[in-house]
């Protein structure tokens, strides 16, 4: 599985002081750790809320700190089409992730454009203008008009990776069922995209979160997930990330997992 760290984002207060503050020592330490925890992707969302102008020059400043000390691929993150556009423009890597797109055109046009002039991934949300569906079926139709336009910029199937989305469960219990069907239905359909996901939204609002988020990252792995945004310091969840690998085929001989045990690096 496809591990992205989530951990230099600015929605988190210290981050966001951070990036305010240009703290490059914070930000590096955040992007060594992950990267050093297994990272394969090291996510970047410079958003602190002071317009656009200012997250495209903090999207960049945290681009060129992170890229001095690692050599990790970053997945650029903001929900604002023209920070995402500015930051693939300058980001010099050869590798890249972009995140999100979703079935809005004012989304999907610039950021279609943008992955297509760099053959660069992309994530894509399942959902449209009216927020996120509450069924199966409205989440296919949104991933579909996302595959059609993006195919139309020459966007292949296999850099998307759609984003079935997932609501808390202590608000809605059949919403875990209704993500890992979501999954299901696009390895179904496009069998060459791919499937990522967040987990901590699925335990918001219940006690040992922890818990719960692996669990349903074990549920997720089985119905076809290929990736996860997380934490990749916890070395309790990336045990079970070992563990989904090991039990969905993707670990030959197990390969894998018997080299962790052997650092020590699972935590029961």
């Amino acid at each position: 599985m496809l591990i992205v760290g989530e951990k230099i984002n600015a929605t988190s207060k210290r981050v966001a002081e951070a990036i305010i503050n240009r703290d490059e020592e914070y930000i590096k330490g955040l992007a060594i750790d992950q990267a050093d925890a297994g990272a394969d992707y090291i996510d970047v969302n410079a958003g602190t809320g002071q317009g656009s102008g200012q997250e495209i020059s903090d999207l960049k400043w945290v681009i060129e700190v992170v890229s001095e000390v690692i050599d990790k691929p970053l997945s650029l993150d903001s929900s604002d089409p023209s920070a995402l556009t500015a930051a693939l423009e300058h980001y010099r890597g050869s590798d890249v992730m972009v995140n999100s797109v979703n079935a809005e055109m004012e989304r999907l046009e610039p950021i279609g454009r943008a992955v297509a002039g760099r053959n660069a991934s992309v994530v894509a949300l399942v959902m449209g203008e009216g927020g996120i569906p509450a069924t199966v079926d409205e989440r296919l139709e949104a991933a579909n008009t996302i595959v059609e336009y993006l195919d139309k910029q020459g966007v292949k199937q296999e850099q998307i990776y759609f984003d079935p989305l997932v609501l808390p469960i202590s608000v809605d219990t059949e919403q875990g069922l209704v993500t890992l069907r979501t999954i299901e239905q696009i390895k179904s359909r496009y069998p060459s995209a791919r499937t990522i996901m967040g987990l901590s939204n699925v335990s918001y609002g219940l006690p040992s979160r922890g818990m719960v988020n692996r669990g349903f990252l074990l549920m997720a792995a089985a119905a076809g997930m290929d990736a996860a945004i997380l934490d990749p310091t916890d070395s309790r969840m990336m045990g079970v990330v070992r563990v989904a690998d090991m039990l969905t085929g993707r670990d030959p001989a197990c390969k894998g997992f018997i080299r962790a045990h052997r650092k020590g690096l699972l935590v029961e």
